[in-house]
């Protein structure tokens, strides 16, 4: 049964912590071969299963000796149904990797949740097209997409699910939509350029504006991810109604555009503490924003110096 599918914990005042840029991780540090960065396929294998378990285990781990909550963000990225008949999979064979990615999290959560540290199990889910690219598609033929992954996570323990790497409101209309009518919470996660804008040249606040008017404020909440905070932190204007909506940051380590990101050959993992700094610089402007992990280039490092940075904990100084 959902544990906290009728009252996310994240929605109060309280930190949570998630994890990083897996498929990074796993590609540039792990030198693992993903097949159109589909993690998700490691659950096929015994060694892939442990290496999983041993990235969520790792991160987890932090939230737990800080006293913080942590959300599981399943490895299912990859795996809608767009990108799962790429990459040669039946509906069927699908639907089951996702329920084993949610069993992965539920096992992590039964090894070290505790009362100080809840965690929150997501279905994780990833944009149909190109996610540095403006999609086209319809807020009607992405519902159609989505839900099925939606409605099989649905059907198990996951509390919530998060659609991330969003590039349109259309998409994420979608998804939201598909999330509502599987009675399952939903979260949205925009991307950025390098001006704070969407790819097809929205601003965050026309599409936060335009997916709640559109869903009658559907979304848990929001969140920004694959972007470094350098290209968001300008558009997020302390003030303004919409921002109270984002509550969310999964940024970057790399200063790169998505387009060089794309052509990069190596790992850009920037600086972990000076990451670190500059979510703590966020929190004390935007302190709503309460749920923190990385994206691409960052690892278990850079977790752990948003940790330090943004709480306090015994026997541990955020570094200045």
């Amino acid at each position: 049964m959902p544990r906290y599918r009728k009252n996310l914990p994240q929605l109060a005042d309280r930190l949570f912590l998630t994890d990083s840029g897996l498929e990074t991780t796993l590609i540039f540090l792990d030198g693992i071969e993903l097949n159109q960065f589909a993690s998700f396929e490691l659950l096929k294998t015994e060694n892939g299963r442990r290496r999983l378990l041993e990235y969520f285990r790792e991160h987890a781990a932090t939230a737990v000796a800080a006293g913080i909550g942590f959300i599981l963000e399943s490895p299912t990225w990859r795996s809608n149904a767009d990108w799962g008949a790429k990459l040669g999979y039946s509906p069927e064979a699908l639907a089951e990797l996702n329920r084993q990615s949610i069993e992965l999290m539920c096992q992590v959560r039964f090894e070290l949740e505790t009362t100080r540290s809840p965690m929150v199990i997501s279905g994780n889910i990833g944009p149909l097209g190109d996610g540095y690219a403006a999609g086209t598609m319809s807020a009607e033929d992405a519902e159609r997409l989505h839900a099925p992954q939606i409605n099989t996570f649905a059907e198990t323990e996951a509390d919530m699910v998060s659609a991330f790497t969003m590039t349109t409101t259309n998409e994420a209309v979608g998804v939201t939509r598909a999330g509502v009518k599987a009675g399952m919470p939903v979260v949205i996660s925009f991307t950025a350029e390098t001006d704070g804008r969407l790819p097809n040249g929205q601003t965050l606040r026309e599409a936060i504006e335009t997916v709640d008017a559109a869903t009658n404020r559907a979304p848990a909440y929001y969140m920004i991810n694959c972007a470094h905070p350098t290209h968001f932190d300008a558009a997020l204007a302390a003030g303004e109604a919409w921002v109270k909506r984002v509550r969310g940051i999964r940024a970057n380590a790399s200063t790169r555009s998505h387009a060089e990101l794309d052509k990069a050959t190596d790992l850009d993992a920037g600086n972990p503490v000076e990451l670190g700094r500059q979510y703590r610089q966020l929190r004390r402007r935007l302190g709503h924003i309460t749920v923190l992990g990385g994206c691409c280039g960052t690892d278990h490092r850079h977790v752990e110096q948003i940790c330090f940075a943004c709480t306090e904990i015994d026997g541990l100084q955020a570094a200045e």
